[in-house]
């Protein structure tokens, strides 16, 4: 089989992970993903006792399993070795894609904004289905669509006007067509995909980088340029995000797009999805753009 493309480089993702929590750093859309969580879990009305959470970058998903289910056993891959852990029942570093999951052995699997640096997705997701026992659920989110599209584009302008040509900055963001058609091609069942837009405001761009570090999230590219960022090129990027992306009262935006994921290992219970192209609504026509209120700084 071929390998997947290196998008990633993980063994450089996972020390900036780790030195973003050395120095108290966190996700800060995390507890609002988890909050939103509870509620989609919520509305299933079942139990679940085998629960894995994979690649999530805090014990906030797990505890939340755990308050959710008290029964159930909740063990949590890690994308780094933290004693954060201490109150998973289970938790060992996640070092590689290949999950070492025992086959039906997991009633659900969870994951929280970290599948977007996966080199191979489509591998994750067949992992997963096979983990599964009958009738059993992934519920995911991760980064994808037009998240940071303001940050893209800034860093090609002034990188275009200054060094006459662009370098990749800014991570690609799968859509969520294409995210739905890898839950069809790893046979999950009842396959859904549905977008969350969040809008984050900032008084400038070095708020948002702040952020990003903070989460562990600066260019990890396995094709990012080897060169230091010139200090022109970066000023030139913050210049062109603050004269393209300014709302009237001064404040920057950046788009965060989350992808909402879940599928079902198939069972002779379930119901059977419609046909394709069946639908009278496009699910994005629904769905509200939220804004996530002011960053500071």
């Amino acid at each position: 089989m071929n390998q997947p493309v290196k998008i990633f480089d993980h063994a450089l993702l996972q020390r900036r992970l780790s030195r973003a929590q050395t120095a108290g750093g966190e996700n800060f859309l995390l507890p609002h993903v988890v909050e939103d969580f509870a509620d989609r879990l919520a509305a299933i009305k079942r139990n679940f006792h085998q629960i894995l959470d994979v690649g999530t970058t805090s014990a906030q998903l797990s505890s939340e399993l755990r308050r959710l289910f008290p029964d159930a056993s909740v063990s949590h891959l890690a994308p780094v070795s933290s004693g954060m852990m201490a109150n998973v029942e289970t938790s060992r570093p996640l070092k590689t894609e290949n999950l070492g999951l025992e086959p039906e052995s997991l009633d659900l699997v969870t994951s929280a904004l970290a599948f977007q640096a996966a080199n191979d997705l489509p591998g994750l997701f067949t992992q997963i289905r096979r983990a599964l026992k009958p009738d059993g659920l992934f519920l995911g989110c991760l980064f994808g669509g037009q998240t940071l599209r303001e940050l893209r584009l800034a860093f090609a302008a002034a990188e275009a006007e200054l060094s006459g040509g662009a370098s990749p900055r800014v991570a690609p963001f799968a859509d969520v067509r294409d995210l739905g058609g890898l839950l069809q091609r790893a046979d999950l069942a009842l396959p859904v995909a549905d977008i969350d837009t969040m809008t984050v405001r900032y008084t400038d761009a070095f708020g948002l980088f702040r952020d990003l570090r903070a989460m562990g999230a600066t260019n990890a590219l396995a094709q990012r340029s080897r060169q230091p960022l010139r200090r022109a090129v970066l000023m030139g990027a913050v210049e062109i995000y603050q004269k393209q992306f300014c709302d009237p009262d001064g404040r920057v935006r950046a788009t965060f797009d989350i992808v909402w994921l879940s599928g079902w290992a198939p069972h002779e219970s379930q119901q059977s999805a419609l046909k394709p192209g069946s639908a009278r609504m496009r699910l994005a026509d629904v769905l509200p753009t939220k804004t996530y209120g002011d960053q500071p700084g």
